[in-house]
């Protein structure tokens, strides 16, 4: 991380609180890698308050102080736009999806005004299956935990001090009320750690299909947007 900063010319590091394990030890890392050069952000919007009260919590308890943006407005004054454009069937996951590209362009403002990177908290059970909002949360110019499973972030949080209350909380996106990761996903993460770390053998074949299926679909939230090939449409040309 403190190398990041230098070969960016950035002065610090942005990271968005959510209340939950992966973001408090991201916050903490931050710190630990740029002391006093941290910008903590609670994004509530239409929040649950638990997560907003966690959020808090982590940190004062890390000595950060935080930066709040309500964003519950600017949600409900966009939703009736493009509802009434396009209309609101089936519209729960992508309304929860304006959430989360709501928060990173908050935190993009932050980071711009303040010459700053934003430090993203996707961690690689996460990526695994494209479990993150695309140009929302899985936003960032570095993410940190890339290559930590769900149980390994759990360890380094506790390794870093992260309140048991919070290393030990429910995984949830703060979607919206009462969302829980796992139920969203149809599987656990424990489940998800064999797969990836024993292969299709470590769980039964209808989730190996299952989780195939979640990486498959996913893939283009992990790489850049195609172009054409210009060597290949050149050869073609000749």
């Amino acid at each position: 991380m403190r190398q990041r900063l230098v070969t960016s010319g950035a002065q610090g590091f942005v990271v968005g609180l959510s209340g939950g394990v992966d973001s408090a030890v991201v916050a903490r890392l931050a710190h630990l890698a740029a002391p006093q050069r941290v910008v903590a952000v609670l994004l509530p919007c239409h929040t649950d308050p638990q997560d907003e009260e966690d959020a808090a919590f982590v940190a004062k308890h890390f000595a950060l102080t935080p930066v709040q943006i309500e964003l519950s407005d600017a949600y409900d004054a966009l939703v009736p736009a493009v509802q009434s454009a396009v209309g609101d069937e089936r519209a729960r996951v992508p309304l929860a999806n304006i959430k989360a590209r709501l928060r990173m362009t908050a935190l993009y403002f932050v980071a711009n005004q303040r010459n700053c990177l934003v430090a993203g908290a996707g961690n690689r059970s996460e990526i695994a299956v494209g479990y993150f909002t695309k140009y929302g949360d899985g936003g960032g110019d570095l993410l940190p935990l890339g290559h930590l499973l769900k149980s390994e972030v759990r360890e380094l949080a506790r390794e870093l001090g992260v309140p048991p209350a919070i290393v030990n909380k429910a995984p949830s996106a703060g979607l919206w009320i009462g969302q829980r990761d796992e139920e969203e996903m149809g599987f656990t993460y424990d489940d998800l750690e064999r797969y990836l770390e024993e292969g299709p053998q470590g769980v039964s074949p209808a989730l190996a299909m299952k989780i195939e299926r979640l990486i498959r679909l996913s893939e283009h939230k992990r790489t850049l947007p195609p172009m054409p090939d210009h060597e290949e449409i050149n050869r073609r040309d000749r």
